[in-house]
């Protein structure tokens, strides 16, 4: 066990982080104040309806019907998101050389936004979309213009926004919804270029996180309950290398028993003050 006497959060995370170069792994928490819902309470149950799975998305036309009208409405409000001062403090301490990388599982490209390099998406991004007739991929806004030309009837609709990109919308709405095509090939089965609930990680992307994982002196999860086993195997792993393993997080997360550190607080407030403090020292 680590010595984390210290009096403060931050002097603990400096304690743990001093001459060690840490992987940062990002789950939804950290966008929240970026206008983008988290999936899970305190208690690492999660919000609202079950999420589309992907063997339903790829054999029910409707299932994709309903998908897509749900994401023509969430698509702006992902699009107009900004990075906050947590993504851009982790931006800072990478371009520093204080952390080694940063993994995401979110999709909304906000630490790319925010200045952080060769971020590792372990569940992809909605900004591309993906024909799975022809494999091409499309860039999201591409795609969000032939919906709109496709179903003015939507226009002007409110519906409230839900994790991902999806909102929380009337089925009647749904029943004459013309999905997109791909411009490549005019195949009808495109789908965001994500990893479904039910779907594996690309293998090659599964990889990179692992290597850096093993490269790293340590792991700060943050913003994340680590519920996804796709993160919580790269935790796991850390710990396996009797290596520090701490977690910003509002509530419990899978990992809690192999934390090292954990603090409950708003990372876009703890993560700026500790960039600062790194980056003087």
């Amino acid at each position: 066990m680590f010595d984390t006497s210290a009096h403060s959060p931050v002097e603990s995370l400096l304690q743990l982080m001093t001459d060690r170069r840490f992987v940062v792994l990002t789950g939804a928490g950290i966008s929240t104040s970026s206008g983008i819902p988290d999936y899970r309470d305190s208690e690492g149950v999660r919000r609202g309806r079950q999420p589309m799975m992907f063997q339903e998305f790829l054999n029910a036309p409707e299932a994709r019907r309903r998908y897509w009208a749900r994401a023509m409405l969430g698509w702006p409000r992902v699009r107009a998101a900004q990075p906050n001062a947590a993504h851009q403090a982790l931006a800072r301490l990478q371009q520093q050389g204080l952390i080694s990388g940063v993994i995401t599982q979110n999709v909304d490209t906000l630490h790319d936004q925010a200045g952080s390099a060769e971020v590792i998406e372990l569940h992809g991004s909605l900004h591309w979309v993906l024909c799975l007739d022809c494999r091409q991929r499309t860039e999201r806004d591409l795609i969000q213009h032939s919906l709109l030309e496709q179903n003015p009837y939507l226009l002007g609709v409110d519906a409230v926004q839900a994790p991902d990109g999806d909102t929380l919308l009337d089925p009647a709405f749904e029943e004459r919804f013309e999905v997109p095509h791909c411009p490549h090939c005019g195949g009808e089965r495109m789908k965001p270029d994500v990893v479904f609930f039910g779907e594996n990680v690309a293998p090659p992307t599964a990889a990179r996180a692992m290597a850096l994982v093993e490269q790293a002196d340590g792991l700060l999860a943050v913003g994340t309950s680590l519920m996804a086993y796709s993160a919580f195997r790269l935790c796991r792993a850390i710990a396996d290398q009797g290596k520090p393993l701490v977690a910003i997080n509002l509530g419990k997360t899978r990992a809690d028993e192999l934390l090292n550190l954990k603090i409950a607080a708003s990372c876009e407030v703890l993560l700026p003050e500790l960039a600062q403090r790194m980056i003087a020292s």
